[in-house]
C-alpha cells in the first residue's frame, strides 16, 4: 500500500462516537504478534487519512466522499435530538421532524447526517463542531439532531435525547484504499464481519487426509473375490444341495 504504514502492525483510524473496542479485542486474541494501533480522527479528515496511506483502514460515517476507497457498511445509527432535560420534547418517547418546526435547530459544520439543512428555525450562525453545539444546547440557544453515538459521547447531566423517526440516518462503514487489499486487511474485514477463526476465506485449503482402515493402511475398495480352483461353489452355478447320491444300478 502507498504511504508509510508499517506492515508489521495494523493502523486503524476511527471518527468520534465510533467504538472499535470489540473488534480490537478479537484482533488481539487472534493476532497477538501484530499490534493494532488506534488513531483518533475527525470526520472531515477520515477519508483523506486512509487515502494518504497514513493508516491501513478507517471506521467512518456515510455519506462521505468514497472516491478511491472501498467501503463496507457495518451498521446504521439511530438519529436523536439533544434537548435540555426540562424541555417539552423530553416528555415524548420519540418525535418527528415536524415536532421541531418551531424550534431553533443547530447545524454544526461537522454535521454527520449529510442533510443540507436541519428542520426547524436556523441559528444565527453554525457552530464549528458538534461539541460546541452541545454547549449551546445546554445554554438554551437551540436543539441539536445527531447520531445517537455522538449524543452519548457528549453526554451531560442536564441534557437528554429522544429518537427522531423521520430524520436522515448515519451509517458506520469500514473503509480502505481500493488499489490494494492486503492480507492483514482481509483478516480485519473477517473480524468486523464476524467470521470465525476457522473460516477458510482467504486461506489455502489443505487436502483432506485419506481415510484409513482398521489395520492402519489407506482404505481401498477391495475387488470382488472369485471362487478358486475353477470349481463352482454352491450358489455359483453348481448343483443345488451340498451332497451327491450314489448312482443307481440297473436291474
Amino acid at each position: 500500500m502507498a504511504g508509510s504504514v508499517d506492515s508489521s502492525s495494523f493502523a486503524l483510524a476511527f471518527v468520534p462516537g465510533v467504538t472499535p473496542g470489540k473488534w480490537v479485542r478479537i484482533w488481539n486474541e487472534r493476532r497477538p504478534e501484530v499490534p493494532l494501533n488506534l488513531v483518533d480522527t475527525s470526520a472531515a479528515d477520515a477519508a483523506d487519512l486512509v487515502r494518504r496511506g497514513e493508516v491501513d483502514a478507517v471506521l467512518l460515517r456515510l455519506p462521505t466522499d468514497r472516491s478511491g476507497l472501498h467501503a463496507i457498511p457495518l451498521y446504521t445509527e439511530t438519529t436523536v435530538v439533544v434537548v435540555p432535560k426540562d424541555h417539552l420534547v423530553a416528555t415524548a418517547d420519540e418525535i418527528t421532524t415536524d415536532d421541531l418546526a418551531d424550534e431553533v435547530v443547530l447545524h454544526p459544520l461537522d454535521d454527520a447526517l449529510g442533510w443540507e439543512g436541519p428542520p426547524g428555525l436556523p441559528a444565527v450562525e453554525r457552530p464549528a463542531t458538534t461539541g460546541a453545539a452541545i454547549e449551546l444546547v445546554a445554554a438554551g440557544v437551540g436543539l441539536l439532531v445527531v447520531p445517537q453515538s455522538l449524543a452519548r459521547l457528549h453526554h451531560r447531566k442536564d441534557l437528554t435525547y429522544r429518537p427522531v423517526t423521520d430524520a436522515p440516518q448515519s451509517r458506520v462503514a469500514l473503509s480502505w484504499p481500493e488499489e490494494e487489499t492486503t492480507d492483514l486487511m482481509e483478516e480485519f474485514i473477517g473480524v468486523v464481519r464476524g467470521r470465525t477463526v476457522n473460516s477458510t476465506r482467504g486461506r489455502r485449503q489443505e487436502p483432506a487426509p485419506a481415510k484409513r482402515d482398521r489395520s492402519g493402511g489407506d482404505a481401498k475398495k477391495s475387488p470382488a473375490r472369485k471362487p478358486a480352483g475353477g470349481r463352482p461353489r454352491p450358489g455359483f452355478g453348481g448343483p443345488k444341495g451340498g451332497k451327491r447320491g450314489k448312482p443307481r444300478r440297473r436291474p
